[in-house]
């Protein structure tokens, strides 16, 4: 579905991103992970075509950079981790938003799906009593799950989210990432995702390419790549050892 070829991202005399290079194929979940700075936001912002860098993408076999913004948006949607907000939109006018590339061109209203589409995405995020609600006056994580709403209602076949969780309460970073699991086992689908919770990487994630400053340390599937040795070399700490203290604390 998606082939990254020696994508480098470089700003100025410092490289953020080196050559690196992955797939991701249908039902998978590949977990981007690493440190901050590893480079795995600049990953995103190349993917979204927010930033200079060399290297190819290649998405259902056409060049990224060759489509149409609104042949993009058919196929792939984007869910970052903070939004800035200045109007007084509805909840649902937000999601409603995400079918614009189903349209038939700038201010057509015909969108024989977008109906059913929008509250199925409202009522999949459990943002249905919200939606007519000011999206100003909303809570973080009741803004990540608008957002999240969105994306749904656009229908694309692949998800890109960067840190889907942040601002999430337990129970709906629980809902939220058990959603994106059943929704990328279906027919065409697929998920690319930055998590810094390596629990929710190693819980969900199918794939997962490990970063470091820049450069891939690992890629393939999730438990061969959130190896001990590879946690301990990138984080330069037990991680495992870490993560097990913690756990102890709940027995």
């Amino acid at each position: 579905m998606l082939q990254a070829d020696k994508i480098t991202v470089r700003y100025g005399t410092r490289t953020a991103l080196d050559s690196l290079s992955f797939s991701l194929e249908e039902h998978q979940w590949l977990m981007l992970v690493g440190p901050n700075g590893a480079g795995k936001s600049t990953l995103i912002r190349a993917l979204a075509q927010n930033i200079p860098y060399t290297g190819t993408f290649t998405l259902f076999g056409q060049q990224l950079n060759a489509m149409k913004p609104a042949e993009r948006a058919k196929l792939i949607g984007f869910l970052s981790q903070s939004h800035s907000v200045q109007y007084a939109y509805t909840v649902e006018e937000i999601v409603r938003l995400g079918r614009y590339a189903h349209t038939r061109g700038f201010l057509s209203h015909h969108d024989e799906d977008g109906e059913a589409a929008v509250s199925h995405a409202l009522e999949l995020t459990g943002m249905t009593e919200y939606r007519n609600t000011d999206i100003l006056s909303l809570s973080g994580g009741e803004l990540q799950r608008a957002f999240l709403a969105q994306v749904f209602a656009q229908q694309p076949q692949l998800l890109v989210l960067d840190e889907p969780a942040n601002h999430l309460d337990l129970p709906y970073q629980q809902r939220i990432f058990e959603l994106i699991d059943d929704w990328r086992k279906q027919p065409g689908h697929a998920v690319l995702s930055v998590v810094h919770d390596l629990g929710l990487a190693k819980r969900f994630g199918t794939h997962a390419v490990l970063l470091n400053e820049g450069r891939c340390v690992s890629r393939g599937e999730c438990n061969d790549v959130l190896s001990i040795e590879n946690l301990s070399n990138v984080y330069r700490m037990d991680v495992h050892g870490w993560m097990r203290e913690q756990l102890k604390l709940w027995e």
